[in-house]
């Protein structure tokens, strides 16, 4: 055994195998500098890696990222992701569908337009059902207004109405919320609730100084359409004994579904009461439906005038013109107008007065000319988008500034007081005179 390990130790022999072993320490070292080179990449790749992939159990995370063709850098959006998963102090409580919900509705406040809205899934029912008339509420429509909320107009006998909500009041707070950061919908869901509960509303009007607090019991809307009146008046120094012709009276609520059928009702009653002039009055008529405007504009616009124009983002338009069904063509007309006048109010007076058509009579009107779509996200999501803006036939933008009438007429508070109406008594007075 000795002499085995003595002649493995042989001076020869260890010559021999010397080189080998160290040309195996050298592998070695090799090779663990390479690993070492390896998992350190590794550990520096795993810890620099792009934000988006440190975000698990996530679907979808990259798709269509960049489908604008545009550069735009969503490292710092997933950062901020990943920070709040990892960092937040309770962040086994974290919502990530929340999360992906509140994402968006950042997105849409970030273009500073009131009518982009995200509909989360409560959201979403609550507005459809508000677009099928059948929900619980005040019963007004409300908007942004240089960066106020602001109502529009009070439907008639809703309980806004009765508790003396007007036109152009500012809300500042909805119970106890301040609403300066809400959006319209946003407002609209702290305002709506069962019937028989209370909301209080502080408002601030334009002749007032100081904030007033209404409380509103909420209940059941239905949404009036229109109503008809008769006012028998004859010409300043008429003495003639014949009964004069008088002036009838078409008071137009909203623009829904069943206006256009209204509309030709009330027709059939002018018609048959021999009155040959029309007040059109569309004061606190918050709007609804293009079509309503435009078949309604039709009665009293030649075949092919220009009713409204829609202006989208790439300056493309398209131009919505009278069908000409002529009846009303030479009636004298007066469209009353008010600060709650929007929207289709405001493209059937703007379409009127531009065509030569109509004297518009009262206050400037709200200013909504915008044109929104709403395209499902998810099946139980959406996003209200504005698409679009209304211009009057002669190219005006109707959300800049509104129409202006063409008679200035105010109504004061001690002409409401009185059950003073100015503004249609200044109609009839232009009408009965021509």
């Amino acid at each position: 055994m000795l002499r085995h390990f003595i002649y493995f130790m042989d001076k020869p022999f260890w010559h021999r195998i010397r080189p080998i072993l160290k040309k195996a320490g050298v592998a070695t070292a090799a090779f663990l500098a390479v690993a070492g080179i390896f998992l350190s990449g590794v550990y520096f790749g795993y810890y620099k890696r792009p934000a988006i992939d440190k975000v698990f159990a996530i679907t979808n995370k990259e798709s269509a990222l960049y489908a604008s063709g545009s550069n735009l850098d969503f490292d710092p959006f997933w950062k901020a992701w990943s920070l709040l998963e990892n960092k937040y102090v309770a962040n086994d409580g974290i919502d990530r569908q929340a999360m992906i919900w509140g994402a968006i509705e950042g997105m849409t406040k970030s273009l500073n337009d009131p009518y982009t809205v995200f509909f989360p899934p409560t959201e979403k029912e609550i507005f459809e059902s508000q677009i099928k008339g059948d929900f619980e509420g005040v019963g007004m429509e409300i908007g942004i207004r240089k960066n106020i909320l602001t109502v529009i107009a009070p439907l008639k006998n809703t309980p806004a109405d009765r508790a003396g909500i007007k036109s152009g009041d500012k809300i500042v707070k909805i119970n106890d919320k301040v609403t300066s950061d809400l959006t319209v919908d946003k407002a609209v869901k702290l305002i709506r609730g069962p019937k028989g509960t209370t909301v209080v509303l502080t408002i601030l009007r334009d002749d007032e100084e100081k904030t007033r607090e209404i409380s509103v019991t909420r209940d059941r809307i239905e949404i009036p359409v229109m109503d008809t009146q008769k006012i028998e008046a004859k010409a300043d120094g008429d003495k003639s004994a014949a009964t004069p012709k008088g002036i009838f009276v078409m008071r137009l609520y909203s623009f829904g579904e069943n206006s256009g059928t209204a509309f030709r009702s009330a027709l059939r009653e002018m018609a048959l009461s021999g009155n040959q002039k029309l007040i059109l009055d569309l004061r606190s008529n918050p709007g609804g439906y293009l079509e309503m405007a435009v078949d309604i504009a039709s009665w009293f616009l030649p075949m092919g005038k220009v009713v409204a124009r829609e202006k989208f983002g790439d300056d493309k338009e398209i131009l919505y013109r009278s069908r000409g069904y002529g009846a009303l063509e030479n009636v004298p007309l007066v469209i009353l107008v008010n600060e709650g006048s929007a929207s289709a109010s405001e493209i059937l007076a703007g379409a009127l007065q531009e065509n030569g058509k109509a004297t518009l009579v009262g206050a400037k009107t709200f200013g909504k000319g915008s044109v929104q779509e709403l395209m499902p996200i998810t099946d139980d999501t959406a996003l209200k988008v504005t698409i679009a803006r209304w211009l009057t036939p002669n190219g005006k933008s109707i959300s800049e500034k509104g129409l202006e009438p063409d008679v200035l007429v105010q109504i004061s508070e001690q002409d409401s007081a009185n059950h003073k109406d100015p503004q249609m008594d200044k109609a009839v007075e232009i009408l009965k005179n021509l």
